[in-house]
């Protein structure tokens, strides 16, 4: 299998791996896929609190990065499910934040450079406006009680009250952010086409992206999901399917692969059969031309 060196193209491919046993074993199932990039999560994603790491675990994780010659700016690590900064609720809120500061330490304490995180859902209690508001509050806070690490927000399908799936949404946040080293975006392409954003065909992907960077801009582009679509453009449903078998289409990852724009930024595959994550990931690489 050819990797992303060998076709001399900055294309940093892998998927959001298993970290079952713990944190460290999710470089060896990215390197058995043939990636180069992976997201993982930090700990049980469906739960509020867990065990801090020790030293034994940081040195081992560092270790397998090192062993599998991963670069660690290729890592984009998803914080858990649970979080919820734009719940008007203000102890939820507050454990809420409890929790993102919680992941954010831990992706210090692993010297990572990215933490992952979905916007939250206003619940239809409050606006888009003052849901915002509080996910800035809650970023902006955040940041002052950590070091270094980016929040990195990922744009969504607009399944339900979901904020982030228009890219004026993501504005809306980052225009409200006081560090903006410190805050960027990732786009999953199965959200994007799914909120109604047409990148299958030609002239959909290029206003689409065109509209990101006059709204946010690609200097805020920190990585990639991968996905293809289950259902399709303006369906609001957030169901990925496998690399061709969904309705963007194989042209629109063809357009990607080959589009210098996403070079040097971590693109994982959240598709929804983990066994052919390797025969995907060599597709998109016999794309670029």
């Amino acid at each position: 299998m050819k990797n992303n060196s060998e076709y001399k193209i900055n294309k940093f491919l892998g998927a959001h791996v298993s970290v079952s046993g713990g944190v460290f074993k999710a470089p060896k199932n990215c390197n058995d896929i043939g990636g180069v990039a992976f997201a993982m999560f930090l700990k049980n994603q469906k739960r509020w609190v867990a065990k801090d790491y020790d030293e034994k675990i940081i040195s081992k994780f560092n270790d397998e990065v090192k062993k599998y010659n991963i670069d660690k700016k290729f890592i984009m690590p998803h914080a858990g499910y649970l979080i919820n900064l734009a719940n008007n609720d203000p102890e939820k809120w507050q454990k809420s934040y409890d929790a993102l500061v919680d992941e954010l330490k831990r992706g210090e304490e692993l010297g990572l450079h990215y933490i992952n995180l979905h916007c939250g859902s206003h619940l239809g209690l409050i606006s888009v406006e003052e849901g915002c508001e509080l996910i800035a509050k809650g970023i902006n806070d955040a940041i002052k009680e950590t070091k270094y690490i980016t929040v990195v927000l990922e744009n969504t399908a607009g399944k339900g009250n979901t904020i982030g799936g228009a890219f004026s949404e993501l504005k809306t946040i980052i225009d409200k952010v006081e560090d903006k080293s410190r805050i960027g975006v990732l786009l999953d392409t199965c959200h994007t086409f799914d909120y109604g954003y047409d990148l299958a065909t030609e002239e959909g992907y290029k206003s689409t992206f065109n509209e990101f960077e006059e709204l946010v801009g690609f200097n805020y582009l920190k990585g990639i999901h991968l996905n293809d679509s289950m259902y399709g453009l303006g369906c609001k449903k957030d169901r990925h399917e496998s690399i061709g078998n969904g309705l963007l289409g194989m042209d629109f990852f063809a357009r990607f692969m080959n589009d210098p724009r996403f070079d040097n930024m971590p693109i994982t595959l959240e598709t929804i059969n983990s066994e052919i994550w390797k025969e995907e990931i060599e597709l998109l690489y016999s794309l670029i031309k």
